[in-house]
């Protein structure tokens, strides 16, 4: 449980460093790069522990489907909440589609 949480909130935080910015076009790139930077050093504190752990349990390619598939539902959840855009129906397909392919990846087969 520790890795998925762990990897949670280093979506967070990696969702705001590659796209928190978009709300700030008219700060200058090296900024917004900057600001970005710092970011996702905050993000990596997580993300490098939660794979650490996570490895005794899961393998990499288990542990990377999960990354993607959290990803997935922090972007969703910050596109909608923050940049205020619209979540259409074709999005939702394509994800549910990717969590198929997560159901593959951890299904003992």
């Amino acid at each position: 449980m520790l890795p998925l949480i762990l990897l949670t909130i280093s979506n967070v935080f990696m969702t705001f460093a590659w796209y928190g910015h978009l709300k700030f076009k008219a700060q200058p790139l090296w900024i917004v790069i900057l600001v970005s930077w710092l970011i996702a050093f905050v993000e990596y504190c997580f993300q490098v522990p939660a794979n650490r752990i996570g490895h005794a349990k899961y393998s990499a390619s288990q542990l990377k489907t999960m990354q993607e598939a959290i990803t997935l539902v922090v972007f969703a959840l910050f596109s909608t909440l923050y940049l205020r855009e619209e979540f259409k129906w074709n999005y939702l397909i394509g994800f549910v589609l990717i969590f198929a392919a997560v159901f593959v990846v951890f299904h003992e087969w």
